[in-house]
């Protein structure tokens, strides 16, 4: 299982965020590159990158792009690419994947155009569930069940999807295994990433249990309750 190490970024620093609540921000750092730069050092084969401020605009800092590129360390960005063209854009910039949410949550149709642009090895769909609920729009607009949400996606060749708990988010509580659970077991054919709650060890050796692909891992990390060479030893 992949560890994937997050970097949230809110007014250009790099933050943590408790169940989404922007009024939760600890900062942790003001150079995002540098933060990528740092986890590719460590050992990560991939980083979780968040435009929090695009997620909230719908329109994401091509500046931000640009500055991670530079540090020849692969990431996923998410955050505001709700269209093809941005999806399209993100991708010829450098990034190795895009993370779409709201735009699938809006609808099949948005997703399939963003699926077509960029083809299904560079896309993410992040399934944000809060209360049984996919939610987009910076997770405060409730979408169709998780479940129901999961399955559609699968079945518009979707192939790979990020699952949150947004309960456990930054927490450091343990993960949301239930709503793993369900959402494998409504679309076994989608590869996982789960997000959400990791705060120990091992928290990460019950998500591999699970059988998902990846695990994100954020504020443990940067609080030192352990090492990326240490996650990605648990995740084996």
């Amino acid at each position: 299982m992949l560890v994937i190490p997050a970097i949230d970024v809110l007014g250009g620093d790099v933050v943590r965020l408790c169940r989404g609540d922007f009024a939760e921000k600890v900062t942790f750092g003001s150079d995002p590159a540098v933060q990528l730069a740092r986890w590719g050092e460590e050992g990560a084969e991939l980083c979780h990158v968040v435009d929090l401020d695009g997620a909230r605009r719908g329109r994401p800092a091509r500046e931000l792009w640009e500055s991670l590129v530079a540090e020849d360390v692969p990431f996923q960005l998410g955050g505001g690419i709700r269209t093809a063209e941005i999806a399209s854009a993100a991708v010829r910039y450098g990034a190795a994947r895009v993370v779409v949410g709201t735009a699938a949550v809006a609808g099949a149709s948005g997703i399939r155009e963003i699926l077509d642009a960029v083809g299904p090895d560079h896309l993410v769909v992040a399934i944000d569930v809060r209360e049984g609920r996919a939610m987009g729009g910076g997770w405060l607009e409730a979408g169709p069940p998780a479940t129901e949400f999961a399955r559609g996606l699968a079945d518009a060749g979707v192939r790979r999807a990020l699952v949150t708990a947004i309960a456990t988010d930054g927490t450091m509580a343990g993960p949301g295994l239930d709503v793993l659970a369900a959402v494998m077991a409504a679309a076994p054919e989608l590869a996982i990433i789960a997000s959400g709650g990791v705060g120990r060890l091992e928290h990460i050796e019950a998500v591999s249990d699970t059988g998902a692909e990846a695990v994100v891992v954020g504020r443990a990390l940067y609080e030192g309750r352990f090492t990326v060479a240490e996650a990605v030893a648990a995740a084996r």
